[in-house]
């Protein structure tokens, strides 16, 4: 928390699903204020391939891996979501310039692990590099682990035992100490991947479930079904190596869950925070979700971070008693109930009036918060609109003619508090190729998300 300013940021761009035919590639962004080029994109890597959809990143190695000396944070690691590629980026040698290093085909994540549909890389402390997998190659739901070699990046096969995959996948994090990996569920590849029906939720093929892993042995050994807990994404443990509780956002049901460990070893999981949907009416449901997209904890567990992509709204939230969260910080950032918008609120036991719409520099900000990062001393919140291509175009189809932008939100550490800094536009509109759709921002050192301590 005490190390520099982040001066660059990297996030992956996407032209699957906008028309435009190009590969994704990696961004880099300046995000240093004494920089001529502040707040803009100053190099791109276009990957080889069409249609990839990048989405999250890890690295080769992390604080996970901290005392050996023969490690070094030099290669960004970035899973292709619907072709299943795996990219590797070497950030090391110029990092204002990031160049290709290797490229891990499908064929050989298939081949030898009988997954895709990657998702979330973490780096382990053995050195290598495991990324979550939501299904098989055939697009139904698997909730599995490939490991690549971190020196090779060679496929290695399955973390977990074979024939012992969850029955659906997502995002994961380890607690060592406590030798446990926990894992969440988003859907079946061929459920999502063209758009959301909300008649795929009734018959149960939305994700509802947090599965717990023996780290050690490599095997699921406690499934929690959650209580009004459709589709938990993001999970974070404390970074606390010794806490045993950590928090999941359910997008669906708009409510963070705190899972913990009970005295009798088992795990455990209770709701802690609801965002109450709006009755509304010009949208495709009565009753309109939050839609919890990305969580976040500030590096001493004090705060707790939340968007809402459809409200359209930002929170932060103190859990100093991780029980009881309270609301200390809450700006809008788009979103589908702005005023001026096809949507009409009818009942919100929130608001008193619609939010007016979001214009930063001259630019009309499209879609809601998304991806968000915090800056390492806690003070910056780095945010992107975009979610995943096929329900950008669904959710807000303006998104896609006029492209994501990436903001900067300025945080009171003392008394909790947001505001957005007007100064910071990155509009990926105005990109050469057309509009792109900006994704998960990392750090070239590490992040909230990124690490693992042990």
């Amino acid at each position: 928390m005490k190390g520099p300013r982040e001066e660059l940021l990297y996030l992956p761009c996407i032209y699957r699903n906008t028309g435009t035919e190009a590969p994704d590639y990696l961004a880099t962004i300046d995000v240093d204020p004494k920089s001529p080029s502040y707040s803009q994109v100053i190099h791109r890597l276009p990957m080889p391939h069409l249609k990839d959809e990048l989405h999250h990143s890890g690295w080769n190695t992390c604080s996970s891996c901290f005392g050996d000396s023969s490690k070094s944070r030099t290669k960004l690691i970035l899973p292709s979501l619907i072709s299943s590629r795996v990219y590797v980026v070497d950030v090391a040698t110029e990092p204002r310039a990031p160049k290709l290093h290797k490229v891990v085909e499908p064929t050989e994540v298939m081949s030898k692990c009988d997954l895709a549909y990657l998702h979330t890389s973490h780096c382990l402390p053995s050195g290598e590099v495991m990324i979550s997998a939501l299904g098989d190659p055939k697009g139904n739901a698997k909730g599995g682990f490939l490991l690549l070699d971190g020196e090779t990046f060679e496929v290695k096969g399955t973390w977990q035992k074979p024939g012992g995959a969850a029955r659906m996948g997502y995002d994961f994090w380890y607690q060592p100490r406590h030798n446990v990996l926990i894992s969440s569920e988003w859907a079946a590849p061929n459920v999502f991947k063209d758009g959301f029906n909300p008649a795929d939720v009734s018959v149960g093929l939305y994700g509802s479930q947090l599965h717990v892993w023996d780290w050690q042995r490599r095997e699921l050994i406690q499934t929690l079904q959650l209580e009004d807990g459709l589709i938990p994404l993001e999970i974070r443990f404390l970074h606390d190596p010794a806490a045993s509780q950590g928090f999941v956002g359910c997008a669906l049901s708009s409510n963070i869950q705190r899972f913990y460990k009970t005295e009798g070893g088992k795990w455990a999981i209770e709701k802690v925070i609801q965002v109450p949907s709006k009755k509304v009416e010009g949208w495709m449901l009565p009753d309109m979700p939050g839609l919890i997209t990305d969580i976040l904890l500030s590096l001493d567990d004090r705060f707790l971070y939340f968007s809402n992509w459809v409200h359209g709204d930002l929170r932060q939230y103190d859990i100093s008693d991780p029980q009881r969260p309270r609301l200390v910080g809450q700006i809008f950032i788009g979103g589908s109930i702005v005023q001026g918008g096809p949507v009409r609120v009818l009942e919100d036991k929130e608001l008193k009036c619609q939010p007016v719409p979001l214009v930063v520099k001259g630019k009309k900000i499209q879609g809601g918060p998304q991806m968000i990062q915090l800056s390492l001393d806690g003070r910056r919140l780095y945010v992107t609109t975009s979610l995943y291509s096929a329900w950008d175009k669904q959710f807000y189809p303006d998104l896609i003619k006029e492209g994501s932008v990436m903001l900067q939100v300025d945080v009171d550490t003392e008394k909790g508090g947001l505001t957005l800094n007007p100064d910071f536009l990155v509009d990926f509109g105005k990109e050469p190729l057309g509009p792109a759709l900006a994704h998960e921002l990392r750090y070239p050192g590490g992040d909230c998300s990124s690490d693992i301590w042990l």
